[in-house]
């Protein structure tokens, strides 16, 4: 039986947890996950850990930050004056806001922080810094 290699449309069925087991993601009550392996639409590591498997394989790994979401950096935490902020956009915590620089590039920002004065903004991914871990099957090798 052929095995999954670089290159190759894969479907799997996923858990992901985190070390604490608090589960993140899943998608065992929906459609498998279907990527191309070496597109980077994943993770670096979660690529890796499908690489080599046959139809039918299970497995679990761990992966660390640097080949998850990398590490958490607080250079992509900002703080804005809350006149900055559009009047029409409550800053509540844990939202996601669209935001744009001097040079027009966009970025999806999450609020962490607000006060009277201020709001904080965060752009790193919410899993970033994290080890994550996965159950992965292997269910088809479209190409």
């Amino acid at each position: 039986m052929a095995s999954a290699q670089n290159g190759d449309t894969v479907k799997v069925h996923y858990t992901g947890k985190l070390e604490d087991g608090t589960v993140f993601d899943s998608s065992q009550n929906r459609e498998p996950l279907e990527f191309k392996i070496g597109s980077q639409q994943v993770i670096n590591g979660f690529e890796q850990a499908v690489e080599g498997m046959v139809i039918g394989d299970k497995k679990e790994v761990k992966i660390e930050a640097e080949n998850a979401y990398g590490q958490h950096q607080q250079e992509l935490i900002v703080s804005v004056a809350k006149e900055q902020f559009p009047p029409d956009v409550e800053p509540e915590i844990g939202k996601s806001v669209n935001v744009q620089d001097n040079q027009g590039t966009q970025y999806t920002m999450r609020i962490t922080g607000s006060d009277e004065k201020s709001v904080t903004l965060d752009a790193n991914h919410p899993l970033a810094g994290k080890a994550l871990s996965f159950e992965i099957e292997l269910v088809g090798i479209v190409s």
